[in-house]
């Protein structure tokens, strides 16, 4: 695989960094992977999802409950017959009652509604590890795209350096030629005032490449105030073809997969809301112990127990057409799901044509732009040795440094663009690697 190579992106390091952990693309990626607060969130939704991927939830197993219930009670009795010597009258006169039972039953059918309510589950836990996959993409892009970011400012730093370096040399020239009278102290002060210039250029540009190194370690769920060191450079990728990105979109994209996860459930909650329409037929079973024993009465003692065991069929005759309407509104859910993912996947796909424009058109700069940065480095040179001889002016000088700062500047910013185009298409065909 065919790659661009700039090794002059690396920036020499400040010395305060010499003892600072030196962190590489894969390293950020991977800790931003393992400490995102929102990541471990998703996690906890995919297992929480996987949890209910279960017959049981669905309602698809039977239900077994116990009860016991035990009963003391005072009450005032009084029995009027026909015969008044069988006439009773009692005040205060306890009684208990008490009952247990095992009782258990068994969706034997419902129009398949359990059967449809399992599979749903599981396209939700499906749908789930899409959205934990798509979270991670968008974090790695933000990640990679804030690695790059850094690469990039630390280049304009060092172009910078090599621009106080001609500078120091251009001073050093007339500091020389001033000590033999060949220059005046109008040259002397424009060339210390120019060097000064830069090194405070250089120093704002190093608040620059500080404050990303911080935001950088905010991604990574990192202490802001971490000293790291960033030593990498911007290697694209040539070989990236459009009709892979865009079959990627389609098949691979998380979010078109979970959309499309989304048209499915929908289509099994119309089922599951259909099925409601049909009989359902219910198996139960059981054991009931009931003891009651009063004090007084016709009857002191009375115990019942043994097991029972039915079939119970519920028939929906009417109800108001409610569960049409329901019906007709999961129709309607689906065909919105669908559009959303319709949608989605035209957006995606029309971002990735325009990141594949960006991208070629990048790396078609990349080329000019390099070839550029090695004339105007060559064209330095060669003016300081015409200024060391009197040949060309300071005003020169400055130019030319001027046209090999702002074609250092432009040559890493295509690379950048080139690479965030990259980023975004491997982002969008699901092939960022972490």
């Amino acid at each position: 695989m065919r790659k661009l190579y700039f090794g002059w992106l690396a920036l020499l390091l400040p010395a305060g960094f010499l003892n600072a952990q030196t962190l590489t693309r894969d390293e950020a990626v991977r800790v931003a992977l393992k400490n995102n607060l929102g990541i471990e969130l998703a996690r906890n939704i995919v297992t929480i999802a996987g949890i209910n991927n279960s017959y049981g939830v669905a309602g698809g197993l039977p239900v077994v409950t116990g009860s016991v219930s035990d009963q003391e009670q005072s009450t005032s009795l009084k029995q009027v017959y026909a015969n008044p010597a069988n006439n009773k009258s009692s005040n205060n006169a306890f009684s208990n009652n008490l009952s247990a039972g095992v009782n258990g039953y068994m969706l034997l059918y419902n129009g398949e509604r359990v059967v449809t309510a399992k599979k749903r589950l599981g396209a939700i836990e499906t749908q789930t590890r899409q959205q934990l996959s798509s979270r991670a993409l968008i974090l790695v892009n933000n990640v990679l795209l804030k690695y790059y970011d850094i690469v990039r400012q630390q280049s304009y730093a060092r172009t910078l350096q090599a621009s106080i370096d001609a500078q120091k040399q251009q001073l050093a020239i007339v500091q020389a030629q001033q000590s033999v009278g060949l220059a005046n102290n109008a040259d002397l002060f424009q060339s210390q005032v120019d060097l000064n210039t830069q090194i405070q250029n250089l120093q704002a540009q190093q608040l620059v490449i500080d404050q990303g190194k911080t935001d950088l370690l905010t991604l990574l769920t990192l202490n802001p105030d971490s000293a790291i060191v960033v030593e990498d450079t911007i290697l694209i990728d040539r070989n990236v073809k459009l009709a892979d990105i865009l079959s990627g979109v389609q098949s691979a994209n998380p979010d078109v997969i979970a959309a499309n996860q989304q048209i499915t459930i929908n289509q099994y909650i119309e089922k599951e809301t259909g099925a409601l329409r049909y009989p359902s037929l219910v198996a139960n079973a059981g054991y009931n112990y009931s003891r009651t024993q009063n004090s007084v009465g016709f009857s002191l003692l009375n115990l019942n127990y043994g097991p029972y065991a039915g079939i119970t069929l519920n028939v929906p005759i009417f109800n108001g057409n409610i569960y049409k309407k329901q019906a007709q509104i999961a129709g309607v859910n689906t065909k919105n799901a669908q559009l959303v993912r319709d949608t989605l996947l035209l957006n995606y796909t029309s971002n990735a044509v325009k990141s594949f424009q960006a991208y070629t058109n990048n790396l078609q700069q990349v080329e000019t732009a390099r070839a550029n940065y090695e004339l105007s480095q060559k064209l330095l040179d060669l003016v300081m040795k015409r200024f060391q001889l009197r040949q060309a002016t300071i005003v020169e000088v400055k130019n030319a440094q001027q046209s090999f700062e702002n074609a250092g500047f432009l040559l890493v910013n295509v690379s950048y663009a080139a690479k965030a185009a990259e980023i975004a298409l491997r982002r969008y065909a699901n092939q960022l690697t972490y």
